[in-house]
């Protein structure tokens, strides 16, 4: 009896091209990522993907994912690579910075009565500006 289909572990396509994999690490970190094995969960990569392996159309279709959606949450289902090197404490620290200056700028341009409805549906008590009212609770 033959098996007729891939070897575990095997591509179903060409190898990505290194463009398109710094590519694709360059947009991960913008969107506030380490690299590829720290995208693998939320992301939805597989152990293959997590590791800096996949097809250059998974490469293609999360390049595109991923732009479409730069400064948003990414959703799972897409493929990954390894950075090139450990991240050092530095690096750590300037991501987060990044990632936490793109967080402050989408605040800041979101409603602040949509952010007092989301604080209180996490369980704050506010108190408004006097010049301003209670916001509505959200209708369920």
């Amino acid at each position: 009896m033959r098996c007729s289909g891939m070897a575990f572990g095997q591509q179903s396509g060409p190898p990505a091209s290194s463009r398109q994999v710094k590519e694709l690490l360059s947009l991960l970190e913008q969107a506030g990522y380490g690299g590829f094995r720290e995208a693998r969960g939320p992301l939805g990569f597989t152990q293959r993907q997590g590791l800096g392996k996949f097809t250059q159309d998974e490469a293609a279709e999360l390049i595109e994912r991923l732009a479409e959606r730069e400064g948003e949450p990414v959703p799972a289902a897409e493929p990954a690579e390894v950075p090139a090197a450990p991240r050092t404490k530095q690096s750590r620290a300037a991501a987060r910075r990044v990632k936490e200056a793109r967080l402050e700028s989408i605040l800041g341009q979101t409603p602040a009565r949509l952010l007092a409805v989301e604080l209180e549906r996490r369980g704050w008590i506010l108190i408004p500006p006097e010049d301003q009212t209670t916001p509505e609770p959200p209708s369920r």
